[in-house]
C-alpha cells in the first residue's frame, strides 16, 4: 500500500560531482604535465645549443693542437740542426784548441816565454813534460822551458811572448806547412814569407832595400813582382802583378799597419814613371824593438845613398 511519500534522491549528481572535480583535477595535472614538457625542450634547447658550441670549442683545439704539433715537430727539427751546429762547434773548438796546444808547445820548444793565462800547462808537450812558472817586470806570470833563454835574445827579465807578436811576424816564424794551415790566401802567405825574407839571411831572397831618414827599408813593386815570380814558379807576369797589390794589401793587414805604401817618382832611360813602394817607416812600432832584429841579429849600418825620398 502507498502511504503518498516522495522517493528517496540517488546518488547521481554525486557522483557528477566527483568526475567533475576528477576531470578538473586531471586538466591541473596536464596543464603542469604541458609546464614541464615546456621546461624540458627549453633545457634540450639550451644543452643543444651548449653541445654545438662545444662542438666549435673542440675544433678550434683540434686545430690548435694541429698547429702545436706542426711547431713541435718544427721545434725538434730545429733542436736536431743546433745540436749537431753545437757538435760540430764543439769538433772545430778542440780542433783548433789542439792546434793552438801544438804551436804553443812548438813555440815553448823554441824557448818562448808565454804568458800563463794563454796557456793550458796539463795540454802542452814539451821535452820532459816540465814547464817553469816565471813572474816578469811588467807584473805578468809567464811559463817557459826551464832555464830557457830569451826567445829574441832581448835581453832583461821581459820577454817578449808569441801572441804579442805582429800577425805577420807569427806566420814568418812558421814554417811552410803550418803557415799554409793557418793561412789558406796565397797573399796572406806571400806576405809572411816576404816579411820573412826580410827579417830572415837563411831565406837568401830578400828583396827589401835599406832606406834613409824616416824609412828604415822598403821594397818596389817591380821587385816584389819579380820576387814572387822566383818564389812561386809558373805564376804568369799579368798574376803576378795582381799578386803583387794583394801581396801588397795582406802586409798592411797583418802588420796592423805599421808597413805604409808610397808611391815614388823615379826616372829610368831619361823616362819618368811613378811605383808604388812598401816602406817600414823607421818609427814603427814593431815588437822585438828593431827593425832586423826578430832573428837578433844587429841592424847593419845604412849605406851611403840609397835613392829613396819619404
Amino acid at each position: 500500500m502507498t502511504d503518498g511519500s516522495s522517493p528517496e534522491p540517488t546518488n547521481s549528481s554525486d557522483e557528477f560531482e566527483r568526475l567533475r572535480e576528477r576531470l578538473e583535477t586531471l586538466e591541473t595535472e596536464l596543464e603542469r604535465k604541458d609546464d614541464r614538457i615546456e621546461d624540458l625542450e627549453r633545457d634540450r634547447d639550451r644543452l643543444a645549443d651548449t653541445v654545438a658550441e662545444l662542438a666549435d670549442q673542440l675544433e678550434d683545439c683540434q686545430a690548435r693542437t694541429e698547429a702545436v704539433e706542426t711547431r713541435a715537430d718544427d721545434l725538434a727539427t730545429e733542436t736536431s740542426e743546433l745540436e749537431g751546429l753545437a757538435e760540430a762547434a764543439c769538433k772545430k773548438a778542440t780542433a783548433n784548441k789542439e792546434r793552438v796546444t801544438e804551436l804553443q808547445s812548438r813555440e815553448l820548444e823554441k824557448g818562448a816565454h808565454l804568458r800563463t793565462d794563454n796557456v793550458d800547462e796539463c795540454a802542452v808537450t814539451v821535452a820532459d813534460g816540465r814547464l817553469e812558472r816565471i813572474a816578469k817586470d811588467d807584473g805578468n806570470a809567464y811559463y817557459r822551458l826551464p832555464e830557457s833563454a830569451d826567445p829574441l835574445e832581448r835581453g832583461g827579465d821581459v820577454s817578449l811572448a808569441f801572441g804579442d807578436l805582429l800577425p805577420i811576424q807569427q806566420l814568418a816564424r812558421m814554417d811552410d806547412d803550418r803557415r799554409r794551415a793557418a793561412a789558406n790566401s796565397l797573399p796572406t802567405r806571400l806576405a809572411a814569407k816576404l816579411w820573412q825574407a826580410r827579417t830572415d839571411p837563411s831565406v837568401g831572397d830578400d828583396p827589401w832595400e835599406r832606406g834613409c831618414k824616416d824609412i828604415a827599408e822598403y821594397v818596389k813593386a817591380s821587385d816584389l813582382r819579380h820576387w814572387i815570380r822566383r818564389r812561386e814558379p809558373g805564376i804568369s807576369e799579368s798574376y803576378a802583378k795582381k799578386l803583387v797589390s794583394r801581396t801588397i794589401d795582406a802586409a798592411l793587414d797583418l802588420s796592423k799597419n805599421r808597413l805604409a805604401v808610397r808611391r815614388q817618382t823615379e826616372r829610368k832611360n831619361g823616362l819618368e814613371y811613378t811605383e808604388r813602394r812598401l816602406l817600414l817607416p823607421a818609427d814603427a812600432s814593431i815588437p822585438g824593438a828593431g827593425h832586423r832584429d826578430e832573428t837578433g841579429e844587429p841592424d847593419p849600418p845604412d849605406p851611403e845613398t840609397t835613392g829613396v825620398h819619404g
